[in-house]
């Protein structure tokens, strides 16, 4: 096929395959494998890539007052205070004292100590109520 522009023939050439059949690219097979190039790429890629760092460790106070707020919001009842916090192999464990059931005078109050466990960062794994008492009433621990 020639077509002449401004004087000057010019040729394009088709090139067609003897089947008839145009060709199509390659595919990648349904395994999933990958050429050696490919995996090249992806390692070079995941090398690169900036690693995620850990997480800074979450202060005792934070940890203490955090594991407060939680229990108070699911228990319903007022959290006195945090009477107790020691760090563990897995995270925290905090002890806090509630009022179960407010009385008058309020030296009768009837008070409850619960262990709250959490994850190194502070997050609320699970509580407990390990003891129910009045306020006004010495331990004889």
């Amino acid at each position: 096929m020639a077509t002449e522009t401004s004087g000057t023939p010019a040729k394009k050439t088709v090139k067609r395959s003897t089947s008839g059949a145009t060709k199509k690219p390659a595919r990648k097979s349904s395994s999933g494998s990958r050429s050696a190039a490919e995996r090249s790429d992806s390692s070079k890629r995941s090398q690169a890539a900036p690693r995620a760092e850990a997480r800074p460790r979450t202060p005792a106070s934070k940890v203490a007052a955090e594991a407060k707020n939680e229990l108070a919001a699911l228990t319903g009842k007022d959290a006195e205070g945090v009477t107790g916090l020691e760090r563990t192999d897995d995270g925290w464990l905090v002890r806090v004292e509630v009022v179960e059931l407010r009385r008058i005078p309020d030296t009768t109050d009837v008070l409850a100590l619960y262990e709250v466990h959490t994850d190194s960062h502070g997050g609320l794994e699970s509580y407990e109520r390990v003891r129910r008492y009045v306020r006004g009433v010495p331990d004889h621990d």
